[in-house]
């Protein structure tokens, strides 16, 4: 199927169209290249602004409601129980990326036991692992000194880098999951 949208989506200077999987007319939410857990997520403003302060009203409201859908979706969809929604806003907070997002993760009982529990999640955004900047950067050099796209090598933590094939197929299997929600009456997709 091709993506949800014809025009190139950007997440700060990334490309990002095919991995995009929900689409309103202010924000977006879209797959993650190294998720910390199955269906970690990102739901960002359309428009490229660094701060949650960038943003309008109007931008603010449909950030938050896009999160609340794609996260109802999400805990759906990947069997769990609660959620980690969480915004790091601005470099000194920890954001890699210049570009206003909420990383949305689903949880379940236990699923970080071998880490410490479940408060591991915390040190695991905040370090190297949850470093979208740098992931989606080497990806992109990658790619560039390959000349094609390629399977990025696996990283010391274990958490390796998904391929374009593969982030676009599960931003198809979110958007049919949130054509259901829309089903439901809860809103839906552009």
């Amino acid at each position: 199927m091709p993506p949800l949208s014809s025009s190139p989506v950007q997440f700060g200077k990334f490309i990002i169209t095919s991995q995009v999987f929900y689409l309103t007319q202010l924000s977006m939410a879209f797959v993650n290249l190294k998720p910390l857990l199955p269906g970690h997520v990102l739901v960002s403003p359309r428009r490229v602004v660094p701060r949650l302060s960038d943003l309008s009203q109007s931008e603010i409201t449909d950030l938050f409601v896009t999160v609340q859908r794609v996260g109802k979706m999400v805990e759906r969809v990947f069997y769990a129980t609660s959620l980690n929604i969480a915004m790091q806003d601005g470099a000194d907070a920890g954001q890699s990326v210049p570009h206003v997002h909420a990383h949305i993760i689903p949880r379940k009982a236990q699923d970080l036991e071998e880490r410490g529990g479940g408060d591991a999640i915390y040190a695991m955004l905040e370090g190297e692992e949850g470093d979208v900047g740098k992931h989606l950067k080497e990806r992109n050099e990658e790619t560039k000194s390959a000349g094609r796209s390629k399977f990025p090598k696996v990283d010391e933590a274990g958490r390796k880098s998904r391929s374009d094939e593969e982030m676009a197929a599960e931003a198809e299997d979110l958007r049919k999951a949130m054509e259901e929600e829309a089903g439901t009456g809860e809103g839906s997709p552009l």
